[in-house]
């Protein structure tokens, strides 16, 4: 396994398919991508994941956009999934084009999704996404279930006036569907919608706490919070970049739909372009050193108040 300066291990990659998507959600930051160019192949993107794999990254997480929109989505799952050292490969989708596709992505090596839901009320769902496609979702939600693909996360952002009062409704849907909640504070990237509809989650943690049967805090994944409530509901809190914990226990790394390694999501000034020397035939020992420079420009950052320096740490 291979640590950043601040003895971070690096765990696993994101890797985003396009930057293409079908719902235009109101709070999309499209993965911190800039201007992107094209879309790797697959073969380019399995040669890359086996270089993150050479170095002990055991799971991918492949997003878009929305990754679903990909063509080749088929042969690209089956691909990363095979890569020696891969473990689990997931993929993060809205899910209006899950249902017809849900049984064969199992059956090349997918392990499970996470859906974003922001609202179970479909005037709602369109105001905050664009379409009506709320059926769509909650049918993919079903054959995700019948294929296998679980657990299922749900991912709900919060926003104020929009979908906060719809919280506990949620909680109740997932329990009903034995999928996990996980409910996300909006990402101040110092815009107009965060200050629109920010919703502060501390509240909500408070009384999920008061709630919970038993609450864990999961030290590898942003130290967020995952509560067991009665009934055996499950909720996650995801609290932003501008929270210090998300900063201080990440372990992950990002590859761009167009083939730029991205050592944080939310800097765009420290890219390390990999697709350029791989399309030149490059060696593995080069894509190798390109991998571990992109892990050594790994810094925390603090939503918009820039970045924060952590002390060094021993690995």
């Amino acid at each position: 396994m291979v640590y950043d300066r601040y003895g971070r291990p690096i765990r696993d990659i994101r890797v985003s398919l396009t930057h293409r998507c079908n719902l235009r959600c109101i709070y999309c930051h499209g993965e911190g991508e800039l201007d992107p160019s094209g879309e790797l192949e697959a073969y380019e993107i399995e040669r890359i994941v086996g270089v993150a794999a050479g170095e002990g990254i055991r799971r991918v997480k492949l997003t878009g956009g929305e990754p679903l929109l990909r063509r080749d989505i088929f042969e690209l799952v089956e691909r990363v999934s095979s890569v020696p050292g891969i473990e689990e490969v997931s993929m993060t989708t809205n899910a209006t084009l899950l249902a017809d596709k849900a049984c064969e992505l199992r059956e090349v090596g997918l392990k499970r999704v996470n859906v974003s839901l922001d609202s179970l009320v479909p005037e709602r769902y369109r105001e905050i996404t664009g379409f009506d496609e709320l059926n769509s979702v909650l049918r993919g939600v079903d054959e995700a279930l019948a294929a296998g693909l679980s657990p299922i996360k749900l991912n709900m952002v919060l926003l104020r006036g929009l979908n906060e009062n719809e919280f506990w409704d949620l909680v109740r849907f997932s329990k009903s569907k034995g999928a996990i909640l996980q409910v996300i504070e909006l990402v101040d990237l110092g815009n107009e919608v965060f200050q629109r509809f920010h919703v502060d989650v501390k509240p909500l943690e408070e009384e999920l706490g008061s709630y919970a049967e038993r609450v864990v805090t999961r030290r590898s994944m942003q130290n967020r919070k995952k509560y067991f409530l009665p009934g055996g509901a499950e909720v996650e809190v995801v609290r932003p970049v501008h929270n210090s914990d998300f900063c201080s226990n990440c372990t992950r790394i990002r590859l761009t739909s167009d083939g730029k390694l991205k050592p944080c999501l939310m800097r765009s000034d420290n890219l390390i372009d990999i697709i350029g020397p791989l399309r030149r035939g490059a060696d593995s020992k080069t894509l190798r050193e390109l991998f571990l420079k992109a892990v050594e420009l790994r810094e925390p950052y603090y939503g918009a108040k820039g970045v924060s320096r952590l002390p060094k740490c021993s690995q």
